[in-house]
């Protein structure tokens, strides 16, 4: 049996990630989220894979830049781990390979949006020392005005 593991996700398998990224996008139809996926795997993005023998279980995104107050960093986005295999400290473990990953890339620091009515995630990331530095704000430029 192999154990949970870790790992970057090829951008030839970005599309692998819809079915865990609908759990937080279930507005969004498919065919919007298969092009934004590979128009974002062409972009300073990279996904990383929590696998249970080989099933994928958990993503995260990771998105790269240079931020003037906190120099090279990525911007952790749309963590998911299915719900069978919450609550068994596997969301520490992801984070931790993802630090670990991170500094080897020579980044400086992290930082995450989270959605104001998602509690549980909050205070995961408390435990994991973040801090809320400001908000992160929204304006949809498209004519409908939807956030999809």
């Amino acid at each position: 049996m192999e154990p949970i593991t870790v790992k970057p996700i090829h951008k030839s398998d970005i599309l692998t990630i819809i079915p865990l990224l609908k759990l937080l996008n279930a507005q969004t139809p498919d065919s919007l989220l298969k092009k934004r996926l590979l128009e974002m795997s062409e972009q300073n993005y990279e996904c990383i894979g929590l696998y249970d023998n080989g099933k994928l279980i958990g993503i995260c995104g990771l998105w790269y830049s240079t931020r003037h107050y906190i120099g090279k960093s990525a911007e952790v986005d749309h963590v998911i781990i299915d719900d069978h295999y919450r609550n068994k400290g596997l969301g520490q473990m992801f984070f931790e390979w993802i630090y670990s990953y991170l500094r080897k890339k020579g980044c400086e620091g992290t930082e995450l949006n989270t959605f104001v009515e998602n509690r549980k995630s909050h205070k995961f990331y408390y435990n994991e020392g973040y801090e809320i530095f400001g908000f992160h704000m929204v304006k949809v430029l498209r004519k409908d005005g939807e956030f999809y």
